[in-house]
């Protein structure tokens, strides 16, 4: 199969690339010639695009002329949410449009599990996105469901809703904006729950995200969540993570906002996907292996 991957070079992507080149032929999307260098470096093709750039996409995705792309991409290293909520509006308009003109059906798209509506216990993918957030978060779930219907509009898409990612190159990995706000430094606005309260989150190392992505092009279309066994509280999952990353330990306080349940991976696992981390409580301590 040949694959485009737009993102190809972000956290999920450098785990991805190489197992994709394994059994398919891969065109990568880079921003710059470092990007493309060490594309070319794993085996892949490699092109420069951004995503935002709706012509450029569309002519490099006419000419690799791939099976099926796939959307990993984040706007994250400035932690700046309407960047990112701009890559996922406006960046997977420009990816469909662009597989749309090339006769391309099929995408595989990053999305995240936290978005559902509020509700007890973890949720499937059978609960729907929250339509009744407040602002700050009422602009992540827009951005989310603007992302997903947008990529529905291909014959067959596959929306991998990952859990937090946490190993090299994310936020949780050391020395990232976690640990500094662990520190007590400042982290950004719309990092998460840094406090030790009674929030759900469901976590997933990137390299189990990217076998997930692999996974993906032989899955039925719709959502699936990608998340470890284990979703947690903060007041359980911080004090491991705080151990991990050298940074003290929070202060157990009380309470979770409706939408904080955590997600499950039933139906991915049905699917045969098994994280190789399966709980944060070992993969924290062993996030670059």
């Amino acid at each position: 199969m040949r694959v485009f991957v737009a993102g190809a070079t972000g956290a999920v992507g450098r785990q991805l690339v190489p197992l994709l080149v394994e059994g398919h032929e891969v065109v990568g999307a880079s921003r710059s010639p470092a990007g493309a260098d060490w594309l070319r470096a794993r085996g892949a093709e490699a092109v420069r695009a951004d995503v935002l750039d709706a012509e450029g996409l569309r002519r490099v995705v006419a000419q690799a002329a791939p099976d099926v792309v796939m959307y990993q991409v984040t706007d994250l290293s400035a932690a700046d949410g309407a960047a990112n909520g701009r890559v996922r509006r406006e960046g997977t308009r420009n990816l469909v449009d662009a597989a749309t003109a090339a006769g391309v059906r099929r995408i595989v798209a990053q999305s995240i599990s936290w978005a559902y509506a509020p509700g007890e216990g973890p949720a499937d993918e059978s609960v729907p996105l929250d339509d009744t957030a407040d602002e700050p978060r009422a602009r992540t779930v827009a951005a989310v469901k603007a992302l997903e219907e947008t990529a529905a509009e291909l014959e067959h898409a596959v929306i991998l809703r990952y859990g937090l990612l946490y190993g090299p190159g994310t936020w949780y990995a050391p020395g990232g904006p976690v640990a500094a706000a662990l520190s007590g430094r400042p982290g950004p606005p719309f990092l998460g729950n840094v406090v030790a309260d009674d929030g759900v989150a469901s976590f997933v190392h990137v390299a189990d995200a990217a076998r997930a992505a692999v996974a993906a092009l032989d899955w039925p279309a719709g959502p699936v969540n990608v998340v470890d066994d284990e979703p947690a509280p903060a007041c359980e999952y911080l004090p491991v993570l705080a151990e991990a990353l050298g940074a003290p330990a929070p202060a157990r306080t009380a309470g979770r906002r409706p939408w904080e349940r955590g997600a499950l991976n039933a139906l991915a696992r049905s699917r045969g996907w098994r994280p190789e981390r399966p709980t944060w409580r070992t993969g924290f301590a062993a996030q670059g292996v």
